[in-house]
């Protein structure tokens, strides 16, 4: 029996054409919270760009790609990045002209790249925004995850500045710059399942990027969209409709969990 759910975002949750909310997906989640089935959100996503999925009865939520982790408002696990490392990625991307993200419980950027197309397409396809952040304010406050504007070539400059850093690609222009700690779904859908007292084997975990991989492999039924990447398909255990079509509820249909 299955007794909590996780959800990606951005082409999961919502369509990936514009978006939006499919009825049917609203309606999953709806059934699955008067079942008692637990839904969590987990996604790439600052904190403060989940309000839409508090109002439909979810109240855990796993933002900046593991970073936060929050359950009735709560913080049960964060992941702060250190001032030297922020300050350091900071100042090499403004002397080179590169856009820099920080995720706090809100999202802000560094005032660079507002009139990049690259910039504001990324934004477009990670975050839903269609207008360019705030700049932040200071950088002396809990950040949990800073994400790079830049190309493969771009990019690579910064690893070689920064050997000690990982940086990880989940789109082409978008990148997590990760220390040590880790950080990832994975990880904190572990740690979720421990707060509730979860098996793993009771997860079920719906995905559509790379970024996903890792958690539908560590559940019990890995399912990804039909929209989702090929590298991600190959390594569900099912394969959805696209987001659009009304995949989640497919999916839950098919396996009888609503």
């Amino acid at each position: 029996m299955y007794k909590i759910v996780f959800f990606d975002v951005d082409g999961t949750l919502l369509s990936e054409k514009d978006r939006s909310l499919p009825p049917s997906t609203k309606e999953s989640i709806e059934r699955l919270i008067e079942k008692g089935i637990k839904v969590v959100v987990a996604t790439g996503r600052p904190f403060n760009l989940c309000e839409e999925f508090k109002a439909m009865g979810i109240d855990t939520f796993i933002s900046a790609n593991g970073a936060l982790i929050t359950c009735q408002d709560k913080v049960i696990y964060k992941s702060v990045l250190s001032q030297e490392m922020i300050q350091e990625v900071s100042a090499y991307a403004e002397l080179s002209g590169h856009g820099i993200s920080y995720f706090t419980e809100l999202f802000a950027m560094n005032g660079i790249g507002s009139d990049d197309e690259r910039m504001l397409k990324a934004l477009k396809e990670t975050l839903s925004l269609t207008q360019y952040p705030n700049k932040m304010g200071s950088l002396s406050e809990e950040i949990y995850c800073i994400c790079l504007y830049a190309d493969e070539s771009e990019t690579q400059k910064y690893a070689d500045r920064f050997p000690r850093l990982r940086f990880e690609r989940f789109h082409g222009y978008v990148s997590n710059v990760l220390e040590e700690t880790e950080v990832s779904k994975s990880a904190a859908i572990a740690k979720v399942l421990d707060y509730f007292d979860i098996c793993k084997s009771e997860a079920i975990a719906f995905g559509d990027g790379g970024n996903d991989i890792d958690m539908l492999e560590l559940v019990g039924l890995g399912i990804a969209m039909g929209n989702g990447e090929e590298r991600l398909k190959q390594k569900a255990d099912f394969v959805t409709k696209k987001a659009s079509e009304g995949g989640i509820f497919y999916a839950l249909k098919q396996f009888g969990i609503i």
